[in-house]
């Protein structure tokens, strides 16, 4: 290339490679382009104009400065995520001849502590449950929406993304989930009487507001629940409930994890429940499950302290 390579130019063919030559998604490519926006940015404002112009140094220089600005410092795993773009951007610019060198190559990210899920008790579970409690449609699209979340253990986007006829029948739903891997979970009979309720006297009421559509659940339009509205509806039923504190989809996912694991079940039948390629994912909710027996051996045990 004997012209300058333009930043705005290339993100686009890069982010074109992706989706088009790649066939990522179009939430995997817009977060693709926040990330480069991101970076962009940061050497526009370091008064590079030519990416061949710039240096390991300066890649380096740029994750630094994502941990250290100073408004809202971004956590490793975020910084991480950024980099990983940053050098899968680098080195198409290498593929496509647009420079000479990846210098991003041997930029590593900052080391990930361990972040242990964030759980809630049984019984923090079960008042937030019990906040969806009512006869109106909503309130028992809500009801049946939170217990499957919690009796399957399901990420939010699998249960929002159910067709009526992933219910299976003697009490198991199929779940599609990361790489369209699916997975057959059972579903507890609280679970099973509340998406019961839901189908008989809700479901039919809000189909007739909207497309026709086989959608599980649906929203007062009559169409499918998105992943934000699931999320509001989980915060609003915290609300209610006055935890205290932020719940979200994946709090519940964690809860049940972590109540199979203290309740004496095997790590390798949780690991398929949730849909984990490794075990090792699924070992990290042990760690939580250790540190309660420790708090409970270190409050109990006359010799502990």
């Amino acid at each position: 290339m004997t012209g300058p390579a333009f930043i705005e130019e290339a993100v686009h063919s890069y982010l074109r490679h992706v989706s088009i030559e790649r066939g990522l998604s179009a939430n995997t490519v817009a977060a693709y382009r926040r990330d480069l926006v991101i970076y962009a940015g940061w050497l526009v404002d370091a008064g590079l104009t030519d990416l061949r112009a710039v240096t390991a140094q300066q890649v380096g220089a740029f994750v630094q400065h994502l941990g250290g600005r100073a408004e809202s410092p971004l956590t490793a795993a975020s910084i991480a995520r950024i980099l990983s773009t940053v050098r899968g951007f680098h080195r198409f610019l290498l593929e496509e001849s647009i420079v000479e060198a990846d210098v991003a190559h041997e930029t590593k990210p900052p080391k990930l502590g361990l972040r242990l899920p964030k759980a809630i008790s049984i019984e923090q579970v079960s008042a937030l449950l019990a906040a969806t409690e009512g006869e109106s449609l909503p309130q028992l699209r809500d009801k049946a929406l939170l217990e499957l979340l919690y009796a399957t253990g399901a990420r939010v986007s699998e249960v929002v993304n159910l067709n009526v006829d992933d219910m299976l029948e003697q009490n198991v739903v199929r779940l599609t989930g990361k790489g369209n891997r699916q997975r057959v979970v059972p579903v507890g009979s609280y679970a099973r009487a509340a998406l019961d309720a839901y189908l008989v006297r809700a479901r039919p009421v809000l189909s007739t507001r909207g497309k026709a559509t086989p959608a599980l659940f649906l929203g007062v339009r009559g169409h499918r629940v998105s992943r934000q509205n699931a999320w509001l509806i989980i915060r609003a039923a915290a609300e209610r409930a006055n935890l205290g504190i932020e719940v979200s989809p994946h709090t519940l996912r964690h809860s049940f994890a972590t109540h199979l694991l203290s309740g004496g079940a095997d790590v390798r039948v949780v690991q398929e429940l949730l849909g984990h390629s490794s075990v090792a994912t699924t070992q990290i909710y042990t760690m939580v499950t250790i540190d309660t027996l420790r708090d409970m051996y270190t409050t109990a045990h006359p010799r502990a302290r």
